[in-house]
């Protein structure tokens, strides 16, 4: 009776110790991404990321760990979405418009709506993309989105009227170069990472962009004003998104620590957005740069002369099957909501 006992006991022992060897590495199992940033580092954007994926790992008790490699030094601005959708990169920030023509639904965010701040831009662009589901971003999970305040004008010369701007290089990106031609300027494509020094050797007398760009890539340094044309005022949509191999293979309750936080994250991107507008006014000013108001004629002028780049992408994003006039009119609805929201 006892060497049976003795052997149930081993037998159940052994059980025991299989299960824990077999359950182990489900617990223990400790889930590592990369992040590629197309921000340098020190700037506001490419430390709210960071501090993103550091909640990320705090949330998860550290199952979750995730390196940020920032200054796009992982994949460049342009071939960010797809080093995700490749697995060059688990994790991506970049912006829609640097793959023009690619993302039909989400380009309209970036038109000419008169976004008043990047809180507001951020809230309203995670509003549209839940409501419109964009299968273009079907190969990827989004985790969120972001967006600048309004894109404003910085040029070498001051430009007070649209006369001032017209035949003038101006640094653009996406849509915002259909506005700078609707302008009467001259659109030049290329990434922030390209623009100072595109200034400063002349290629281009001025771009577009939200007035953090003036200390963020230190453009204060190449520019001598900035035309505050807020009625014009765009933004550009930025993506924060994860392979998605990867988000499938994660455990549920992670899925949920990742989705929790991205969510809160909205707010910290935009908030940073308006911090860094801030910023960088102050440091424009303090390299002697002027800023410019538009008196109310001219602004309506500026408001008048970019209505064609509304109604062009949607003649344009029509062609591609895509109810373009009912994304619009929904946009319109949902900055118009934020808006009224962040003033209470």
């Amino acid at each position: 009776m006892k060497r049976r006992a003795f052997r149930h006991t081993c037998v159940l022992f052994a059980g025991v110790v299989m299960l824990t060897l077999v359950a182990a590495p489900a617990f223990a199992k400790t889930w590592r991404f990369n992040y590629s940033v197309f921000f340098p580092a020190s700037h506001g954007q490419a430390q709210a990321a960071d501090a993103w994926a550091k909640e990320v790992e705090k949330q998860s008790e550290g199952r979750i760990k995730i390196t940020v490699f920032p200054g796009g030094t992982l994949t460049n601005a342009k071939n960010c979405y797809d080093g995700v959708v490749n697995g060059i990169s688990d994790i991506g920030m970049s912006v829609f418009a640097y793959n023009r023509g690619r993302f039909p639904v989400m380009e309209a965010c970036d038109l000419p709506m008169g976004y008043p701040d990047g809180l507001t831009a951020s809230r309203a662009v995670n509003d549209y993309y839940q409501a419109t589901s964009p299968k273009e971003l079907d190969k990827v999970k989004v985790l969120y989105l972001h967006a600048h305040g309004p894109g404003l004008l910085h040029t070498q010369k001051p430009v007070s009227t649209l006369s001032d701007l017209k035949g003038m290089k101006i640094r653009s990106t996406g849509l915002s170069a259909k506005v700078v031609e609707a302008l009467g300027g001259v659109p030049v494509a290329m990434p922030q990472g390209s623009t100072y020094e595109s200034l400063q050797k002349g290629v281009v007398e001025g771009t577009f962009g939200p007035v953090e760009v003036l200390k963020g890539w230190r453009q204060a340094e190449v520019v001598k004003s900035t035309t505050l044309c807020d009625a014009v005022g765009y933004t550009t949509t930025m993506y924060v998104v994860i392979n998605k191999k990867k988000w499938n293979a994660l455990p549920e309750d992670l899925k949920t620590i990742m989705e929790t936080t991205s969510a809160k994250w909205v707010d910290v991107h935009g908030k940073a957005w308006d911090d860094l507008d801030t910023q960088g006014m102050a440091y424009s000013l303090e390299k002697g740069n002027r800023k410019i108001t538009l008196d109310e004629k001219e602004s309506a002028a500026w408001k008048e002369a970019v209505k064609p780049v509304v109604d062009d992408y949607i003649t344009r994003a029509s062609k591609k099957g895509v109810d373009a006039e009912k994304l619009v009119d929904t946009l319109k609805g949902l900055i118009a909501k934020e808006t009224e929201a962040n003033k209470s």
